[in-house]
């Protein structure tokens, strides 16, 4: 089963790197976010301290609406193509496709984040990267790609799938975001394990529990 997942999520890279529509759009996404961000806080962020206070929200937002625009063409090449219904007679069980799927766009997802947070730091003077501030990237974007996906298969039918998505995206994503948040500021500010245990235990259990539950119904969101 792990197998054909990565077969998949492998399938979605090479489309990816032909492509390069969504890695591109969601790259331009938060770089913008990040200029509006850095002109509109010029004159707060004089020193460390009040960068730590702002570079949590700064950063999540970023990673949310990157991420969501990322859903948005998630099933596109199936759907435009009729290659879910390929997928579907061949033998692949319905967990394989959706591990795939979720796979592919963390490992996506991950890689913005990366460039993100490289530009934030330039762009703010302010170093992010540090051990617990990588886990907990880690653990919300393993929690937003199980959500995520799920979602994208079940609009891709709907005429407004577009404005559907983050309409019932966003409140899903609320068990995630604030633990996130909450610790990436708490570990920005210089606190440490200690402070953000819970954070991270709830992080790691929503990830279980919807990757869990989003395996056993993604047969039915898939079905015509």
């Amino acid at each position: 089963m792990v197998i054909k997942a990565l077969h998949i999520a492998a399938k979605d890279f090479r489309i990816e790197a032909r492509a390069k529509e969504l890695l591109n759009s969601m790259l331009l996404f938060s770089f913008l976010v990040l200029v509006v961000f850095s002109i509109a806080f010029s004159e707060l962020t004089a020193s460390s301290g009040d960068v730590a206070m702002l570079a949590a929200g700064v950063l999540w937002i970023c990673f949310v609406f990157a991420g969501t625009l990322g859903f948005s063409r998630a099933f596109a090449s199936e759907t435009q193509n009729g290659a879910i219904q390929a997928l579907k007679i061949c033998p692949v069980s319905p967990i394989s496709i959706y591990l795939g799927k979720v796979i592919f766009t963390v490992s996506i997802m991950l890689i913005v984040e990366i460039i993100t947070v490289i530009l934030f730091s330039i762009l703010f003077t302010f170093p992010v990267f540090s051990p617990l501030f990588v886990l907990i990237v880690i653990g919300g974007t393993i929690g937003f790609a199980s959500v995520g996906v799920l979602l994208s298969a079940l609009v891709q039918n709907i005429r407004a799938k577009e404005i559907m998505l983050p309409v019932l995206l966003l409140p899903l994503l609320v068990p995630v975001l604030i633990p996130a948040v909450s610790a990436t500021s708490a570990v920005l500010q210089g606190d440490g394990l200690g402070a953000i245990t819970t954070y991270l235990r709830i992080l790691f259990v929503y990830d279980i529990v919807f990757l869990a539950v989003a395996s056993l119904v993604f047969e039915y969101v898939i079905e015509d």
